[in-house]
């Protein structure tokens, strides 16, 4: 028989208006499996159960004329991401202890909306690497396949989701932390355009790149998530793009039946940032999506990848000064080794060379934008390779992990620099079952046509809400799903 976690996001919050499940009991369903498992998966640095099911009892005491669509559903907070009262270490034992006295602006319309978060997810440390592994907590682990990592630096979330212990959490990507967890958990990770989602209260915006954004098992549930964080907050620096009619839901539910229309899609599988082979499976991924594209109607050619290799320093040279945010000078020594060692290259920088790189770099995707000219979407892998086992990179020197970082992940960070909205989709499988993730990127400010586009290609592939075993490994229900609950899925 069914469970409440085998329901997407939609269908539990439906459940909910129908009154065949409360909050409460989501809650407490989804905190049974976080107890049984989350340790298992690495997943949560802090469960906040008590907080959880304070905030589960007030959205089920909320009118059915004032939920949002997504009202009641459990959720998680990425511990980069600042939640007032609650222990917020951004992945270092450096920040332990540290509580902060504000949300977030994402994560107060969370709240708003009446999603009830059940807890802080597992992150690297400071977000600098894309695995998570750290001092503070267990290692995020894939749920397909425990030997091996579930990414950076949202890769708790994607344990999280993967393994059903909430249905989608959010998550941010300053160089793929969304796109690269969820390509190697077979999740959908979205990165919106700069500016549609606040970063605030706090931060100057990592020179635009970082982005706050969901990871879910469904395009559905992912665009419904992004139009409760989508919301235009006073004082961001960005102009956040106009939000289609019918919102983000809207926009994904009309398209599996519509389509967007007939697109321009440049496809490539050239590495952008690295000199590296490309696993055949990740070659494999993109020729699917690529086939099911041209199936859908639209016109599929090969374009060049906009960047190469020989841009890599000057995306080096911004790491290098993002990880040099502020620690209290008492705890530089409780660091790590790679955090360390990326600080020290960025405190070295003089401004001049800072502002040269950025100079340069913006100049070198000028060029590449004008390389792709005329594509309303680009596809390509998510990453070079689909698995990395835990452990294998952080044992390694700094310089040598850094760079083998860059060789595994190759593609993503160059549309965090032009701010466009790209995510990444679970088209592949390995020959063993485990997910492969390719990325497809739109224009700037056009999300709702990536949104459509991914909702058309998730409906041709027959869908891709699948679990791995760890799934079935544990009886966490505390209400069982009948036929009624199941009925008119949303």
């Amino acid at each position: 028989m069914a469970q409440p976690h085998d329901l997407t996001a939609l269908e539990q919050a439906a459940a909910i208006r129908r009154g065949e499940l409360s909050s409460l009991e989501l809650v407490e369903h989804h905190l049974r499996r976080v107890e049984a498992l989350g340790d298992t998966v690495g997943a949560f640095v802090t469960v906040t159960a008590e907080h959880a099911r304070t905030a589960a009892r007030a959205a089920d005491a909320v009118p059915a004329a004032d939920r949002h669509p997504l009202h009641g559903v459990p959720t998680a907070i990425k511990d980069l991401t600042l939640t007032a009262g609650v222990r917020t270490t951004f992945g270092s034992a450096a920040f332990a202890d540290f509580v902060p006295p504000v949300d977030a602006d994402v994560v107060r319309l969370l709240a708003e909306a009446g999603l009830v978060s059940v807890g802080k997810t597992t992150t690297s440390e400071l977000g600098c690497s894309l695995y998570s592994e750290g001092r503070v907590a267990p290692p995020a682990r894939n749920p397909w396949d425990l030997a091996c990592t579930a990414g950076g630096s949202s890769g708790g979330a994607a344990a999280a989701v993967a393994a059903g212990l909430v249905p989608v959490a959010q998550g941010s990507d300053g160089g793929g932390s969304l796109r690269i967890p969820a390509a190697l958990c077979g999740l959908i990770g979205y990165k919106s355009s700069r500016g549609m989602v606040s970063g605030g209260p706090l931060g100057f915006g990592g020179f635009g790149l970082p982005v706050n954004g969901p990871i879910g098992r469904t395009v559905a549930d992912v665009a419904a998530m992004l139009d409760v964080l989508a919301r235009p907050v006073p004082g961001e620096p960005y102009l956040p793009p106009a939000a289609p009619a019918g919102g983000y839901l809207g926009v994904a539910r009309s398209a599996r039946a519509t389509g967007p229309g007939r697109l321009r899609v440049g496809r490539f599988t050239t590495p952008m940032l690295a000199d590296e082979p490309v696993h055949p499976d990740c070659v494999a991924a993109v020729d699917r999506a690529a086939a099911l594209l041209a199936d859908a109607g639209h016109e599929v050619v090969d374009v060049p990848a906009p960047l190469g290799p020989e841009a890599w320093p000057l995306f080096e040279t911004l790491w290098y000064a993002l990880a040099v945010t502020p620690v209290p000078p008492d705890r530089e020594g409780e660091l790590l080794p790679l955090t360390r060692f990326l600080r020290e290259r960025g405190a070295a920088l003089g401004v001049p060379v800072l502002m040269a790189a950025l100079g340069e770099l913006q100049a070198q995707v000028r060029l590449g934008v004008r390389r792709t000219a005329g594509c309303d979407l680009l596809l390509c892998p998510t990453l070079a390779a689909p698995r990395m086992p835990v452990g294998a990179l952080a044992a390694l020197e700094p310089a040598e992990d850094f760079d083998r970082q860059r060789r595994f992940s190759p593609y993503c960070a160059v549309f965090n620099v032009t701010g466009d909205p790209s995510v990444s989709l679970p088209v592949g499988r390995t020959a063993d079952g485990l997910p492969v993730g390719v990325l497809l990127t739109g224009r700037y400010g056009d999300d709702a046509t990536l949104v459509a586009t991914a909702a058309q290609l998730e409906h041709s592939s027959g869908g891709w809400d699948q679990h791995p075993a760890i799934w079935l490994a544990t009886d966490s229900a505390n209400v069982n799903i009948t036929s009624e609950v199941r009925r008119g899925r949303s």
